[in-house]
Parts: structure tokens; sequence; C-alpha cells
């Protein structure tokens, strides 16, 4: 009789299985990090789900309850600690969560979101697999992403706890402020590689000394 596998088993063999967009990466993310001053990291296998819905319908009421709330104009991320929700048009948003939220390491938040959805008009769909995240975070943060960013990126525009679609070195991104001085920017798996090696190549001159 074949054994069957216990769910720690079948969670272990999927984290083993997988390899992130820019996993290949890491060690230059590392060397190419400037403590203090700007430093890039890949944060792999969060769990997204993309949803459309009515927010004011009974549908959204339902959805919000299992996100903490959904975002009502651009710009906008609603959601308290580890599940946040981000805006991405009227009737479109991106739910965002640590990687044991998803169903297939234990968690429910695909089959929630589906479930409070139910048969009324909207949709729900995985796209964990669709993004990476890159944090991108330091004093000089702001100013790698100014070299490439068309959005007014000061504090007093684009604040903390702000998300919006944009393009970074022409590659369309999610970028997400997370604090005054960190941003999550969420590429297609696709252009992970390109975009990360563009914001390594942008940071390199915060490497060297300022020049008096």
């Amino acid at each position: 009789m074949a054994e069957t596998a216990t769910p720690s088993e079948t969670v272990n063999r999927v984290r083993g299985a997988r390899r992130s967009p820019a996993e290949h990466l890491a060690e230059a993310f590392t060397s190419g990090s400037v403590p203090g001053t700007v430093t890039l990291t890949e944060i792999p296998y969060q769990a997204m789900v993309g949803i459309r819905v009515d927010r004011t319908s009974d549908a959204g009421a339902r959805v919000a309850s299992v996100t903490g709330g959904l975002p009502a104009t651009c710009g906008d991320v609603a959601g308290t600690g580890s599940v946040n929700t981000l805006w991405l048009g009227p009737t479109e948003f991106m739910v965002v969560a640590p990687e044991e939220a998803h169903d297939s390491l234990g968690g429910s938040l695909v089959s929630d979101l589906t479930t409070a959805l139910g048969n009324d008009a909207g949709q729900v769909v995985d796209l964990s697999a669709n993004r990476t995240t890159f944090e991108l975070s330091g004093s000089h943060a702001r100013a790698v992403l100014e070299k490439t960013c068309a959005l007014d990126l000061h504090p007093r525009v684009f604040k903390a706890g702000t998300a919006v679609s944009t393009e970074l070195a022409h590659i369309p991104v999610m970028l997400w402020k997370t604090s005054d001085d960190s941003y999550r920017i969420f590429p297609r798996a696709s252009f992970a590689d390109f975009l990360g090696r563009w914001l390594l190549d942008a940071m390199r001159e915060y490497a060297s000394p300022e020049v008096p």
C-alpha cells in the first residue's frame, strides 16, 4: 500500500520545488546593496490574489471581510498587518499576503475569497506565480527610483501607505511605499531579471564615497 504524505511533508515538498524569479540574483543583491543607504532584496513567494468585484455590493462586503477591507480610490491600500489589498481600478484589486496564506501551503486565502464572492459578478484569480516582490529601502531608495519613474515621488505627494501602477525602466509594476524609506515593487516574473539588474546598476553610484 502506498504511503500517504502528511500535510507538513506536502508543504515541504512544494517549498523545495520552487524557484523564485530572482533567486539567481540573490548574491548580486547583497553585494550591490549599501546598508543604511540603499538595499535591494527579493521577498519571494508571497500569496497574491487578483479580485474583480464592486466594492459597494454585498459580494464586495463579503470579500472585504476576508481581506480586512477594499481600498476606495487610486493609491489606497486597505488592510492591517500581514494581509493588504492594493487598488488597481474601481472594481479591481490585488491582495498581498505572506506565503503561508496560500492554499498550497496550508492557508486558505484563495478559497476563502472564492467562497466570499460566491456566484455574484466578479472574479478571484490566484496570481502568486505571476509576480515577485522586490524591496528597495534606505535613505537613497527614492533617488534610485527617480532615475526612471515618471511619478512625483516626493514625500509630500507620494506618502507612505500609497500604492500605484507605474513603470520602472519601461517595465510595468505596482509600486507600494511601505514606509518613509522603503518601497515594495511588484514586477511580473518574466521581467524580474531585467528589472533586478537595472536597479542594481542604478544603485551602483551609492557604493562609492561622495565627491566633496
